[in-house]
């Protein structure tokens, strides 16, 4: 199982933060956002290897990161690779990036695929073990408790068994405040699937798009991310997690 990590974004959001410093590597708790990420999925068995996607303009800054960071263990030790764009008029978009690797590293295998900005409080080995008992892809999800805030994300319905019965990507009017996270599993046998989404013209960008269309098209289920879960978007959310960062260190 591979892990790809969507790290090419600019976070204009962030000014003047991520100015010269990608939002992936902002510190919380002391450590960069990407070490947390990192530490909560390796504990996945059946991961070995990770390839993290970014920009020109951030590849150096990566690939210095990469020779810090300690892995878990010597097959999580993280792959940098340029998508070759250096502004935000010409990134290739979230799918996009996704699919550039995909055929760059000409990956075959399961796919863990993970947005570089989330930070997690909890584990996430349990979302491995969900995608390789159904075979089929998987969204994590999160309650994030009014119909307001899911306007941010996706909105997710599911029915008894876990599988999603509807998704729209941010919402104007939620049905549910079941709000889809980046943070997906795709067996391998989907994953032809993502070129053919992007050749039928859909867009690229906002992950969670490609969900919205593979859900009509064969089964696809949700898992509930335990603990808290923070999306480092804006000044307010970094602030937040860090302050989840602090709590979990002190509980530690």
């Amino acid at each position: 199982m591979k892990l790809v990590v969507l790290a090419a974004g600019y976070a204009t959001r962030l000014y003047p933060l991520t100015l010269d410093r990608a939002k992936h590597l902002l510190p919380i708790g002391g450590r960069p956002v990407l070490d947390h990420l990192l530490d909560k999925l390796a504990p996945i068995d059946e991961l070995d290897g990770v390839y993290v996607v970014t920009n020109a303009k951030f590849a150096g800054s990566f690939r210095e990161w990469a020779k810090a960071y300690a892995p878990a263990r010597p097959a999580l030790e993280p792959i940098i690779v340029d998508d070759g764009t250096a502004d935000e008029a010409k990134r290739l978009g979230a799918i996009g990036d996704l699919d550039f690797v995909v055929r760059r590293e000409r990956i075959t295998d399961d796919l863990l695929v993970a947005a570089g900005d989330s930070y997690f409080s909890e584990s996430l080995a349990d979302l491995g073990r969900c995608g390789l008992e159904h075979d089929a892809p998987v969204l994590a999800v999160y309650d994030v408790g009014d119909l307001e805030s899911v306007k941010r994300y996706s909105s997710v319905e599911i029915d008894a068994s876990g599988r999603l019965t509807h998704l729209e990507e941010k919402p104007p009017d939620p049905r549910s405040t079941l709000a889809g996270v980046a943070l997906y599993f795709y067996p391998a046998h989907v994953l032809p699937l993502v070129r053919r989404y992007l050749a039928e013209g859909n867009n690229p960008d906002q992950p969670g798009r490609l969900v919205q269309w593979l859900y009509t098209r064969l089964p696809v289920y949700a898992w509930s991310v335990p603990g808290e879960w923070y999306d480092i978007g804006s000044h307010e959310t970094l602030r937040e997690a860090n302050a989840a960062a602090a709590r979990e260190l002190t509980q530690s």
